[in-house]
């Protein structure tokens, strides 16, 4: 099968498989890496050391699986059907999780239907080199993703497309074949602020910068430690990473629900009681979030995170007795974030 007629046959195959939009990328991204370093030089990963373990890696797909001539890059919706985020957001009583996390996880999801792709391509092709990655190892996704025709990196730093927005996974197979490459698609954010004006932490520093130090998902994913309390009254009720610069984006108004029953809520997790989240055992929180991408925070950074949402929640006996119930927590984190929160929700009775 000729290069160009083989591309055609493996965005098919992904459309099959369940992903909305398959592109090809080649692997030179210089001005990407450029960026990333200078990222990292000012320290905006915070604790993420993973990011700079690789350093330049990152962007450079031949060396990270040697023979990589291209990428196919792959999008997947992930917005279930029902999920409701302003009505949720809006009540300090319930906890916010991120969209993306409240069904199966994401990884486990996009890794086997690369894998399929993966092998009808290598049986197409003969005995083709490949590799599939989704949030998995050192790889600059979003550039390869934009590169591939699949969208832009919006203002937010997220990959948006004009037609379908940005609620979608990303995943990618690196492979030694010399598929025709995609055009990138111009971008569309024009004079638009929406996403820098609405963030809670000011975490978006500039179009196109983004502080993670700042960002509510790293606060209350990547963090292990105390949340700084210069941003803990901005958190709101947002317990497990933020949509907030997505479902500003006026883009998301062409956003399609997924198909996927895998990404559907589980555990009533689209619109949990706070005081409920704090009183699970470590058991439990095991057993409800299992498959799930939360599961990877532990219960101590996640009884932090409760903490502080209900720390932000109006004033009420059942606030105050879910904290109570932690006081005592072997975790020093938990304890101050328990310590906190009940010194709020006093100041804020009085």
């Amino acid at each position: 099968m000729d290069p160009a007629a083989l591309a055609a046959q493996v965005k098919a195959w992904g459309r099959e498989l369940g992903f909305q939009k398959i592109g090809i990328a080649g692997v030179a991204l210089p001005e990407d890496e450029r960026r990333l370093l200078d990222w990292l030089a000012a320290g905006r990963h915070g604790e993420m050391d993973y990011m700079a373990r690789h350093g330049a890696r990152r962007a450079r797909p031949a060396e990270l699986v040697p023979g990589t001539l291209r990428v196919i890059a792959a999008r997947m919706d992930y917005w279930p059907p029902g999920a409701e985020a302003e009505a949720v957001l809006a009540d300090p009583a319930l906890g916010y999780v991120s969209r993306y996390a409240l069904g199966r996880d994401y990884h486990k999801v996009l890794r086997t239907r690369l894998a399929r792709l993966a092998e009808r391509l290598a049986a197409a092709a003969g005995s083709a080199g490949y590799r599939a990655f989704t949030d998995s190892a050192p790889v600059l996704e979003k550039a390869l993703a934009r590169d591939a025709g699949l969208g832009w990196i919006g203002k937010h730093t997220n990959l948006l497309d004009r037609h379908d927005g940005s609620w979608f996974f990303l995943g990618e197979i690196f492979t030694d074949l010399p598929l025709p490459v995609d055009a990138p698609v111009t971008a569309h954010c024009g004079s638009c602020t929406a996403c820098l004006d609405v963030c809670p932490t000011r975490a978006i520093v500039a179009p196109y910068e983004l502080d993670a130090r700042r960002c509510i998902s790293y606060l209350t994913i990547e963090l292990e430690g105390p949340i700084p309390e210069e941003f803990r009254a901005a958190m709101g009720n947002r317990i497990y990473g933020c949509d907030d610069c997505q479902l500003v984006c006026p883009w998301n108004r062409y956003a399609r629900l997924t198909a996927e029953p895998d990404f559907g809520p589980r555990h009533g997790l689209d619109a949990p009681r706070l005081a409920e989240l704090m009183t699970w055992t470590e058991a439990e929180f095991l057993e409800r979030t299992a498959g799930s991408a939360i599961r990877r925070i532990g219960h101590v950074r996640w009884l932090r995170n409760v903490a502080i949402a209900l720390g932000n929640a109006a004033p009420s006996a059942d606030a105050v007795a879910a904290l109570e119930s932690r006081r005592d927590h072997p975790s020093e984190v938990v304890r101050e974030s328990v310590a906190w929160a009940l010194a709020r929700q006093r100041e804020r009775r009085a």
